[in-house]
């Protein structure tokens, strides 16, 4: 019996992987996010499978589903919105897992943050504007951020800053960004990633908190700061210059 930590995409249900939506098919148990995680993918599920929905569910308690599918002999698919490896809290499960001795895989799915930058139709990497994305969040009620990590500390790279889960607090993450990117620095909020209700909001550091206010976006929308979301004049990549030598295998 192996458990299945499978990244469902960042909310269009055919953004699933194909190896994501083969396992969920093979597995007799699904565990998953049920506030985050299109319900048309269940659909993938065997006719039998037994459906578990997380959303109101503590650590101890998904554990010990995990560890109650293990004991039954049957694979389990865990469903996280996005990636695994991105914000889904699934480390403090593998550790539980770990001391059960229950083994476990994971299948990456496609960040909110790709999704979101695929509605801008940018490249969030750009040629001499900007090589370096930052993903992060903000504390507040959630976990508190390590020593470093505040928004102050990171915008001094200048770097192309993406939050999660911090549109509720967007005034304050304008507030701290401010004085690293200036006020007219390209911003977006981008909510529902990928999904028929997507919400796109486009606009300068400035008032790009009044924008997502007037919107009413609190959650499920992350928030971009930086250059090469508004850069036009830049020099081409050197990957396809002519210039560049290449090796014929």
């Amino acid at each position: 019996m192996t458990v299945y930590f499978i990244g469902a995409g960042p909310g269009a249900a055919d953004l699933i992987t194909v190896r994501g939506a083969r396992t969920l098919a093979a597995c007799r148990v699904c565990l998953y996010a049920g506030s985050l995680v299109p319900r048309e993918l269940l659909a993938e599920c065997p006719p039998d499978a037994r459906l578990v929905d997380t959303a109101q569910l503590d650590l101890d308690q998904i554990t010990a589903e995990l560890l109650r599918a293990h004991e039954e002999g049957h694979d389990v698919a865990r469903l996280h919105s996005g990636d695994p490896a991105v914000f889904s809290a699934v480390a403090e499960q593998m550790r539980r897992l770990d001391a059960a001795g229950v083994p476990y895989e994971v299948v990456p799915g496609v960040p909110a943050f790709a999704a979101a930058a695929a509605s801008l139709k940018r490249e969030l990497t750009v040629p001499t504007v900007g090589q370096t994305v930052i993903l992060t969040r903000v504390a507040n009620r959630a976990t508190a951020m390590p020593e470093g990590e505040d928004l102050a500390t990171l915008g001094r790279s200048g770097a192309l800053i993406v939050l999660h889960l911090a549109a509720k607090y967007v005034d304050r993450v304008v507030a701290e960004l401010l004085p690293h990117y200036g006020a007219d620095c390209p911003a977006a909020v981008v909510a529902y990633a990928s999904r028929p209700d997507e919400l796109i909001i486009r606009g300068t550091l400035d008032e790009i908190a009044g924008k997502t206010k007037e919107a009413g976006v609190l959650r499920t929308a992350v928030i971009m700061v930086g250059r090469t979301l508004g850069a036009e004049q830049f020099r081409d990549s050197h990957l396809y210059s002519p210039e560049r030598e290449r090796h014929v295998c």
